[in-house]
């Protein structure tokens, strides 16, 4: 067992460290808003850092979950990151989906001070991280990444190394492109069907069966249907790791149509007020710009 930091304790983050604790880990927590770890330690024990460095100070491996590019950074340098506590060999794993180019500039400036830095978002969402089924994406050394893939396994229901630094947050945009199409295609045969007088549980029923079925129409068919949109995947988020993409695309030249309208799409419904609805609100966005 491994003495562990946790540092983020989001939707994702939360139980992603209680699960490190549940498996018999030494898990010191940190998070922004103190009280949110506050809440953890009492839930799940182990013990609470007051900043990033002081969490990190002893552990075999950091892990964190953060918002953005900037609150990865915030976690990681400066006088109270957790660099400047973290030991020469230790592992610094991270779980946000964030640009492949603060990953490998915060891995060069890790390596500099012999710390191995692993990129490891992950997909599941918060049901996910909950109930422990994750899907990990790894970029980083082979060493690194053997070293931490049993702990990720703590939560993980596949771990798998797709290559160097970056690697991990490339694969996750390819599963963010492949979610904003399935998504609005989901929401437009919903629509369809609405309009077409047919009962939409029946027609998913069937068509879930065949080659239109996917993740999305088995978990999130009911609740779109039910005009119900707080199950999941925030839209404010959604756009951000959306954008991450795009931007990827224009350094790389991938042509991503579909993923630059389903972008738009996403703020058609920020500007309805949806920005914390799930991403399955594009059906919403439908039915208000429904044409007469």
């Amino acid at each position: 067992m491994a003495k562990l930091a946790f540092l983020g304790l989001g939707v994702m983050g939360y139980p992603m460290a209680g699960h490190l604790q549940a498996a018999g880990h030494d898990v010191c927590v940190y998070n922004r808003t103190t009280t949110k770890a506050e809440a953890w330690v009492a839930q799940h024990g182990g013990r609470l850092g007051a900043t990033p460095g002081d969490a990190a100070t002893g552990a075999d491996m950091v892990m964190a979950c953060v918002g953005n590019d900037d609150d990865l950074r915030a976690v990681c340098l400066g006088d109270h990151g957790a660099f400047a506590s973290m030991a020469k060999d230790t592992i610094f794993v991270d779980h946000t989906t964030v640009s492949a180019a603060v990953t490998r500039e915060l891995h060069d400036l890790a390596a500099q001070s012999g710390i191995a830095f692993v990129d490891a978002p992950v997909s599941g969402g918060q049901a996910g991280a909950e109930n422990g089924v994750l899907s990990v994406m790894c970029g980083g050394a082979a060493a690194s990444y053997d070293a931490a893939e049993s702990v990720i396994g703590s939560y993980a229901r596949i771990c798998r190394r797709i290559g160097d630094s970056g690697a991990g947050q490339m694969t996750k945009m390819c599963n963010q492109i492949a979610i904003a199409g399935l998504v609005q295609g989901l929401s437009e045969a919903l629509h369809f069907a609405q309009k077409a007088g047919l009962d939409g549980r029946a027609v998913v029923e069937v068509i879930s069966q065949g080659a239109a079925g996917s993740w999305q129409m088995s978990n999130r068919h009911e609740t779109m249907i039910d005009d119900k949109f707080e199950h999941g995947f925030a839209v404010d988020w959604m756009r951000k790791d959306l954008g991450i993409c795009l931007d990827a695309a224009d350094e790389n030249g991938a042509s991503l149509p579909i993923t630059a309208l389903v972008d738009q799409f996403y703020k058609d419904v920020q500007k309805l007020g949806g920005g914390r609805w799930d991403t399955s609100s594009l059906l919403k966005r439908l039915q208000v710009f429904d044409r007469p």
